[in-house]
């Protein structure tokens, strides 16, 4: 056992001493572990593998299956695009999520205090993954405000973005009445989109007219909080249980639009722009970058809730083949959900005789206007529109409450004594949920959407994932811990990707900024500068903790000084933690300079 590793699980602190005297410990027979049976009790455990693998596939499998790997794959070269997209899901994403659902169950804590335990030094690692956390908490569940408000549309008569006669229509926009869109001219836009920006989001001109708040969005997004709360109100207890229809109940919904998709005129025609396969976009960088986004996205890595997930687990659950059966499922949804997409799509572009690529739109413009424009066009519309809003609702609804779990898991686990008594934690549950709710009340006023694009943008993805990825790819020295929970050593092949291969990858995709384009709202709108300071704080609010709560335990804990010249020390270590980590990063940063070189030639 090398330095670094027999330093890794000691409770006691940050407190130096020699490998040969420190003690290596069971977590299973030391009472103070949370993996101790008598801990396990006090802090609630799943009542089963099932409850595991079902809250999992409601964090994982969310409204990115449904609306963005599409889109990536039709952009993308079709077909092609699952080359990149499988090599970095074998590369990044399934050795990423092994590594932090097993980090959970090996620690029994969530992504703050398990980060402690692998180093206290990167504690600041855990703390970060927490503001993302915070972050997507705050602006994803304003996707179900929009989702409620359109269910509840849905049971008018008629469907108010199919009808022209409404006090929100301009007067010089399009109208379906069964075969045609009615007055034409070059100004015109849909009835479907004037719902969408004049009914529903009221959009003003830009960021800097924020206007009135929504009433009818507020009260859509204080129903999504409410249920939120009580999903995960008493922890794993309830939401164990809910994750039994919350997690299956959208396959029963896309499985029934897959079928009525495939039954229309023009299916074929989209499925065949879906996956038509064009192979010159494999030299394109960006396609790489897509595919890695999407990966590190939709697997939810990085973002702190899958070591909350497996603190819950027992001990020697194998989360190793949960690890790759959960990986197959999310990435077979997101490939089947294309064939959902695109075989409606296929039939808007059929029925109003246009390419796909018009009518083909990604995230929130295709929930929100191609598809409830295309279910105007088909028989029974209100019905297909309640059934595809529900599934959205339910897979928002899973994905929300249980990143919420894993934020109130995370901050818990810092203070146990004090949270896992009483009613606190249901307190701090019910604070969490009052302060995002107060803030989400900026994104449901009428220029909300503009601030909901920055979180998206900034806060959520891109350059802070990355850079955790990285982070969490140095941590390979507990990997002989694992075969203690198990029972076998997991492939070699996920050592070195930990050790080699996850962050090179990483590294690429994070050096890819270097095409990095500021924020544009449908690529007119121009943020005032004001605008991306606040995005570029979102990025740095989370990215910087892991240096700042480094050079904090460095100044504070001088005794911690040896420890990490040996854990960083290359020439001296046989079982080098970072030695690879800054080669592969030089290397990324001088393959990402060259190729970035060679794109803008």
């Amino acid at each position: 056992m090398t330095y670094f590793s027999s330093l890794i699980f000691q409770h006691s602190g940050p407190v130096l001493m020699e490998p040969a005297t420190v003690p290596e410990k069971n977590l299973m027979k030391d009472e103070n572990s949370p993996n101790h049976p008598t801990a396990k009790c006090k802090r609630g455990q799943w009542a089963n593998k099932r409850e595991f693998i079902l809250a999992v596939i409601g964090e994982i499998i969310g409204l990115g299956n449904v609306w963005r790997f599409p889109y990536l794959c039709f952009k993308n070269g079709g077909g092609v695009f699952l080359v990149p997209y499988v090599l970095i899901l074998f590369t990044c994403g399934i050795p990423l999520f092994f590594l932090e659902v097993s980090l959970g169950q090996l620690t029994g804590q969530g992504a703050i205090t398990c980060w402690r335990e692998i180093c206290p030094l990167f504690g600041g690692l855990g703390y970060g993954n927490q503001i993302i956390m915070l972050y997507t908490v705050m602006y994803y569940i304003v996707i179900l405000a929009w989702a409620f408000l359109y269910l509840f549309s849905s049971f008018n008569t008629e469907l108010p973005w199919a009808s022209c006669n409404n006090t929100w229509n301009t007067g010089t926009h399009l109208c379906y009445n069964g075969s045609f869109y009615g007055y034409m001219n070059k100004n015109a836009t849909s009835s479907v989109k004037e719902f969408w920006q004049r009914r529903v989001l009221g959009l003003s001109a830009g960021i800097e007219e924020v206007g009135r708040i929504r009433w009818d969005l507020a009260g859509c997004l204080l129903l999504s909080w409410i249920i939120c709360y009580f999903c995960i109100w008493k922890g794993v207890k309830t939401s164990g249980k809910i994750v039994y229809f919350t997690a299956t109940f959208p396959y029963v919904m896309l499985v029934a639009l897959l079928i009525r998709g495939l039954t229309l005129p023009g299916a074929e025609d989209g499925i065949r722009f879906y996956l038509s396969p064009d192979h010159t976009r494999l030299a394109d960088p960006q396609v790489w970058m897509d595919a890695g986004s999407q990966i590190l996205f939709s697997y939810a890595v990085c973002s702190g809730c899958l070591p909350a997930l497996g603190s819950y687990n027992k001990y020697n659950n194998n989360c190793y083949k949960d690890t790759f059966a959960l990986c197959t499922l999310n990435s077979l949804t997101s490939f089947v959900a294309g064939f959902a997409v695109f075989s409606v799509l296929g039939f808007m572009s059929h029925e109003l005789g246009v390419d796909i690529a018009v009518v083909a739109e990604s995230g929130p413009g295709l929930a929100f206007i191609a598809y409830p424009q295309a279910v105007a066009m088909m028989p029974l519309p209100q019905l297909w529109a309640a059934f595809f809003f529900i599934m959205i609702i339910f897979l928002g609804v899973d994905s929300e409450f249980v990143y919420l779990e894993g934020l109130v898991t995370s901050i818990s686990d810092i203070y146990p004594s004090f949270f896992f008594t009483g009613h606190r934690r249901k307190l701090l549950l019910l604070v969490l949920c009052g302060v995002s709710f107060v803030i989400g009340l900026l994104m449901v006023t009428e220029g909300g959407l503009y601030v909901f694009l920055l979180f998206d943008y900034y806060a959520c993805s891109g350059m802070p994932i990355m850079f955790f990825a990285i982070l969490e790819s140095i941590s390979d020295p507990y990997y002989n811990k694992i075969k203690e929970m198990i029972g076998y050593h997991p492939s070699s092949y996920m050592k070195y990707c930990w050790k080699f291969l996850t962050p090179f990858v990483c590294g690429i995709l994070l050096f890819s900024l270097v095409k990095f384009t500021p924020l544009k709202y449908n690529n007119t709108y121009q943020y005032p500068w004001w605008g991306y300071a606040i995005g570029i704080f979102l990025v740095l609010s989370s990215v910087l903790l892991t240096p700042l709560w480094f050079l904090y335990g460095m100044s504070t804990l001088r005794s911690e000084l040896q420890f990490v010249i040996d854990c960083l020390h290359v020439k001296n270590s046989t079982d080098n933690v970072a030695g690879p980590l800054y080669l592969w990063f030089i290397s990324s940063c001088i393959f990402l300079y060259i190729m970035g070189y060679n794109h803008h030639k």
